[in-house]
């Protein structure tokens, strides 16, 4: 055979080679709900709500009792793109604002996000959906890996007119940094249809997908028909919050099918966690005369409080079990379990490390030191050890810490809850006086572990 000729053909099937390896590589797509309640979905013991995508998604992958996301948005999502406890980024305050105002605060742009970690390693990365790691204009998911953006900068909006709602309001819906008008579309509807997009368009390459959604969150507004298999319950704030949750689910479900469309499902690892407890947050009102969205004063867009935590105390904004205990899955049906159940616990920073290893991404020397730990050993095995043996939150100067049965929560350097939780009704009863010794380990744990994630000046 000519010596050119053979050159040719070992090029085509060495170039071959590589795009078959590409291919091989496994998707990844994120979905995080939004103060969506601890036992919130079908699959987790809800009897009133309807959830076939969650309940599917379960039923296709490893289901977790004891999955620990945040007490509100804000360090959740900075604790998932980056694996790392959020206060070392500097998110731990409010990062709202407009992109248009002041600077505030924002995630440290020296933050690797999962994102950057799959896009040097030849993925396509998107977000669509809820930003609110800071809305400054120099910072942003454009800024920290993401290919393409469209959503919300800010912690909420108004899902017709797209208007943040507290104080004197502002428009919050941007592709990248450009101002989109959108006026009587329902944003998690034209979120999920760029989701659909993007899948469509990567179906031949390996891409990233991170889909936060910004519902159940309040305002609680779903188009009609999500409304009509609830009509005879009887409790308003149940209906009104198992409305939203059926939309929440409708659109879950339509990202779902495309990949199963595609043939892609089997080749896609799907995360699906909640960022924090149901909200309680019932009283949210228009302040202002003339306020920017249009609303007149008085306008009701707060939460209905109709999440359900069963046995477990607490909300959003709590440290208590129904703040940050949440339901999560995994759900790889080509290469993990299907229809399993782990009661070991788990932290959002887990999943970064868990995604890397199972798509073969090695991180680099100069990368930030991790705080979460590869769940692989866990999902492979009930049996396997828990790698987090001790678990720290904080938000503003509130704080807690949990070692085996006992948290403790409390503020500033003061104790002020101690909660057991195999007790029957758990964190009901307050042993901070009578295991006094537990405090003391537990407060020395806190304040060793809150001198070393406190960023450096």
């Amino acid at each position: 055979m000519n010596p050119a000729r053979v050159r040719i053909i070992l090029a085509l099937l060495f170039v071959g080679g590589l795009v078959a390896g590409l291919n091989a590589k496994p998707n990844v797509v994120i979905l995080f709900t939004d103060d969506q309640g601890t036992l919130d979905a079908n699959c987790y013991g809800s009897k009133d709500l309807l959830t076939p995508a969650i309940d599917k998604l379960a039923a296709t992958g490893v289901r977790f009792t004891q999955a620990y996301a945040h007490t509100v948005c804000c360090p959740a999502r900075a604790a998932l793109l980056t694996g790392r406890h959020p206060q070392r980024s500097g998110v731990n305050h409010w990062t709202q604002g407009d992109m248009n105002g002041p600077k505030g605060i924002n995630m440290a742009l020296e933050e690797v996000t999962l994102a950057e970690a799959l896009k040097e390693h030849g993925y396509r990365t998107a977000l669509y959906g809820k930003w609110h790691l800071g809305s400054h204009r120099d910072y942003g998911p454009k800024k920290q890996g993401f290919d393409e953006f469209f959503g919300i900068r800010d912690g909420f909006i108004d899902n017709y007119n797209h208007y943040f709602l507290h104080g004197s309001g502002f428009h919050d819906l941007y592709e990248g940094t450009t101002p989109v008008k959108a006026d009587g579309q329902y944003f998690p509807e034209i979120m999920t249809k760029r989701c659909l997009q993007f899948i469509e368009e990567n179906k031949k390459r390996p891409f990233f997908l991170y889909a936060p959604f910004n519902i159940p969150h309040y305002p609680e507004q779903a188009p009609k028909q999500f409304a009509e298999p609830f009509k005879d319950m009887k409790d308003p704030a149940r209906k009104s919050y198992a409305t939203i949750m059926k939309a929440t689910d409708h659109y879950i479900g339509k990202i779902v099918d495309k990949l199963e469309a595609l043939k892609l499902r089997e080749n896609t690892i799907i995360i699906y966690m909640s960022d924090n407890g149901h909200s309680e947050e019932t009283g949210n009102r228009i302040r202002v005369d003339n306020h920017k969205s249009g609303h007149p004063k008085g306008h009701f867009y707060g939460a209905s409080g109709g999440g359900f935590t069963g046995k477990w105390r607490g909300q959003k904004g709590s440290f208590h079990e129904g703040g940050i205990r949440v339901p999560a899955i995994i759900s790889y049906p080509g290469k993990l379990p299907k229809g399993e159940v782990r009661d070991q616990a788990i932290t959002a920073m887990d999943w970064f490390p868990t995604v890397t290893e199972l798509c073969g991404v090695q991180a680099k020397s100069t990368d930030p030191k991790l705080d979460g730990n590869s769940l692989m050993k866990i999902i492979q095995s009930a049996d396997a050890p828990s790698t987090n043996e001790v678990m720290h939150w904080q938000w503003h100067t509130g704080w807690a810490v949990r070692k085996g049965e006992w948290k403790l929560i409390g503020r500033d350097t003061k104790a002020s809850f101690l909660g057991n939780l195999k007790d029957a009704q758990p964190e009901q009863k307050n042993y901070q006086r009578e295991k006094s010794e537990v405090v003391e380990k537990l407060m020395k744990l806190h304040l060793e572990w809150a001198k070393e994630v406190k960023p450096k000046q």
